[in-house]
């Protein structure tokens, strides 16, 4: 169930850098043309045309996409709630923080914001709702060929959601795994965790908790 949607629509644009640096201007390409060839039920995809600083011009295949969450749920015994699900293009089952795509109104045009987007995921996914909420970090999963900005939250204080708990979509099938938050981590560090979202937020938690002189 996908309701809550306010917050404008993240998706960057090519040149969009809120962090500019000397120099980057010889490295940034302007978009001059762009065609659209699908559009999928999340991604669209497209064929961008640009031209670099010293005036060639270049083709580059883009997979746009509104944006995502992710969460690193930590309940009170310090373990990591984790989901396994089956992956398609991977192939396999993989072991994953909780996350989802930012819904977009069809009407409006608007993309949800992150934070209840990540509210939404966590009980969704894992039949909990956090007390606090703690925002990490933003990352691009995948800069070489698509627009999804993933934003990372850390939370804690979970309770169960009772009565009107929001369920897992239609097509996913999910296993909750709790871990404790040093057992992740080393799993991550043996190979164990292949799910980028993932080995992002335990390597964030691990930080946050050894700088806390956790157990």
């Amino acid at each position: 169930m996908r309701t809550e949607r306010s917050a404008p629509d993240p998706t960057p644009r090519p040149g969009d850098d809120p962090t500019p640096r000397p120099g980057d201007d010889a490295l940034v390409e302007k978009l001059v043309a762009s065609q659209v060839v699908h559009r999928g039920r999340i991604l669209e995809f497209r064929v961008d045309t640009v031209e670099r600083a010293d005036g060639r011009r270049a083709r580059r295949d883009v997979a746009a996409h509104p944006g995502a969450v992710a969460v690193v749920p930590l309940d009170a015994e310090g373990r990591v709630l984790l989901v396994r699900q089956y992956r398609h293009p991977a192939g396999r089952v993989l072991l994953e923080i909780p996350a989802g795509t930012l819904d977009r109104d069809p009407a409006s045009g608007a993309t949800e914001d992150p934070a209840a987007a990540a509210r939404r995921e966590l009980e969704e996914e894992t039949g909990v709702r956090a007390g606090r909420w703690e925002r990490l970090a933003d990352f691009w999963t995948a800069p070489g060929f698509a627009t999804e900005r993933m934003v990372l939250y850390l939370a804690t204080e979970l309770v169960p959601a009772d009565g009107d708990r929001l369920g897992p979509d239609e097509d996913e099938a999910l296993e909750l795994v709790r871990l404790p938050w040093r057992e992740a981590l080393a799993a991550a560090e043996r190979g164990e965790i292949h799910d980028a979202k993932t080995l992002v937020g335990l390597l964030w938690l691990a930080r946050r908790m050894e700088a806390a002189g956790a157990g």
